[in-house]
């Protein structure tokens, strides 16, 4: 079976031209068909594809963050959800809609109702209605079309067809230059793409929140960006705002979260201050590096800023000051410095102690230094975002540069390198040197595909030692230690010269 989508054709309903179309028991309701296109799949492939539907509607509309199941039943339903001829319901799912504005959208709530025929004794569903929750006199917000019921359907015939039918509120246009109408159209075509991607064993390449739950992400982020969203109108640089203050945003969520989640103590409980609301501002008391942060290429300083104002104790350095870090508060200039790091001197640097957590976020030529300094110094972890391909003296070229062993082909599929799968493109292959790198300075890989603005958004973290080096600290630091002397044998890292004097903002 090829796995190239059939086209997806849709057409208009017109009452004469569908039949099949949904008859209520109740007088008072009236199904209006809106928009049909062939099914390209069996019936049993219906209930995975509405199942995505269900639980991922943040992929139909960017107004959605999340939905949150209340409840899930298969019997008991509740009276508010139609009654069709020809149909039972199977299953009804109670769910909650979460608003990515939650100080300008409401939250609403649903009824998620699978249908199958009345004749027989199978369960298999060929219909989904969605029931908006309302109390009397409540409107709906503007991110859910103006219906009293959907339905998603799909009607067996000798060439299947899915179908979306409403019941409109009353007033509601459902002209073919309708609201309603573009919004079904859009669902139809996401649910034809969801049951063809089923039937064809559609394997998802890029996985977010594999490290930190994606609830309690976004539920900090939300907060975090109400907390520093004035930084948008205060943006200092040429770059655009929205893109670098949301970014920094989210990667400040996910290091504040990851830390939380590292450096607890194994085995406590939470402590109260896990407990409070995310407006009370619990992280001040989370668990967090015990020798601070260090923000290598801190650029305009954003990063720094967002993580000090919160509470969090660290420095960022770039070899030169932005025009944003005189005009931060002073105890974020105080953790702003222009210095260059020069990663093959063999001269202590102050900002790089034991138990620091090191950040390099596009850091560019100090990229792949930064587990090797990790191990060197002792740092409890790093955090880096990779970009422009840098080996440890020159561009990255996989020709000329030199590989380190992986445990195996299981090890990169464990990447989450996203793209077609093969791993052909050069940033996947420096991506995948990097990892292997990393396991080779003695970290356990871990990767993730960050919730940010940017097309570069794969992280790598070594938060803790790979197990083949939790007894072999001395060999790995060697190793490491013979890499520092290869490039410093080299002579040719060039180490960027500040510009302008240390501490001069």
């Amino acid at each position: 079976m090829s796995s190239l989508r059939p086209r997806f054709c849709p057409s208009p309903c017109t009452a004469g031209e569908c039949p099949d179309r949904l008859i209520p028991q109740s007088d008072t309701e009236l199904w209006i068909p809106i928009i049909q296109c062939s099914a390209d799949f069996p019936p049993e492939i219906f209930d995975a594809a509405v199942s995505q539907l269900i639980h991922h509607p943040e992929y139909n509309s960017t107004l959605i963050l999340r939905s949150e199941t209340v409840s899930d039943t298969s019997s008991d339903f509740p009276p508010v959800i139609p009654r069709l001829d020809g149909f039972r319901p199977v299953r009804s799912i109670h769910r909650k809609l979460l608003p990515r504005r939650p100080g300008r959208d409401a939250g609403l709530e649903q009824h998620c109702t699978l249908y199958a025929s009345a004749s027989g004794d199978d369960d298999c569903p060929t219909t989904l209605v969605l029931t908006p929750i309302l109390e009397p006199g409540a409107s709906l917000p503007y991110y859910h079309p103006a219906v009293q019921h959907l339905a998603f359907r799909y009607i067996p015939a000798d060439t299947p067809l899915l179908r979306i039918e409403i019941e409109p509120l009353p007033g509601t246009s459902t002209d073919l230059n309708s609201r309603i109408y573009r919004t079904c159209l859009a669902l139809l075509d996401t649910l034809h793409r969801y049951g063809w991607g089923t039937l064809t064993n559609y394997k998802k390449r890029v996985h977010h929140d594999c490290i930190i739950p994606r609830e309690e992400y976004q539920d900090l982020y939300l907060v975090m960006r109400e907390r520093h969203k004035h930084l948008v109108n205060e943006w200092q640089e040429v770059t655009d705002p929205l893109k670098h203050v949301f970014e920094d945003i989210g990667i400040a969520t996910f290091l504040m979260l990851l830390w939380k989640n590292t450096y607890r103590l194994s085995g406590s409980a939470d402590s109260p201050s896990d407990l409070m609301p995310l407006e009370d501002a619990p992280w001040k008391t989370w668990p967090r590096p015990s020798a601070g942060f260090l923000d290598l290429g801190c650029g305009n300083g954003l990063l720094t800023h967002i993580l000090t104002a919160e509470g969090y104790v660290g420095h960022g350095i770039d070899v030169r000051a932005r025009t944003s870090w005189s005009h931060y508060p002073e105890s974020t200039q105080a953790q702003l410095h222009v210095e260059s790091l020069d990663p093959t001197s063999r001269e202590e640097h102050p900002y790089l102690r034991p138990g620091v957590f090191i950040i390099a976020n596009h850091a560019d030529e100090l990229t792949p230094w930064t587990p090797v300094l990790a191990t060197l110094y002792g740092a409890s972890g790093y955090l880096s975002i990779p970009c422009c391909a840098w080996a440890f003296d020159a561009k990255y070229e996989r020709a000329s540069t030199a590989d380190y062993p992986m445990p195996g082909e299981n090890f990169v599929d464990g990447l989450n390198l996203g793209g077609d799968g093969s791993n052909t493109s050069s940033y996947s292959r420096y991506r995948i040197w990097l990892a292997s790198l990393s396991l080779y300075c003695g970290w356990r890989v871990e990767c993730e595909t960050l919730r940010i603005p940017s097309t570069r958004n794969w992280a790598i973290i070594g938060r803790s030692r790979s197990p083949d080096s939790t007894n072999e600290l001395e060999e790995v630091r060697r190793r490491v230690e013979e890499i520092v002397e290869h490039v410093r044998e080299r002579g040719m890292f060039k180490t960027r010269v500040p510009e302008g004097k240390s501490k001069d903002h």
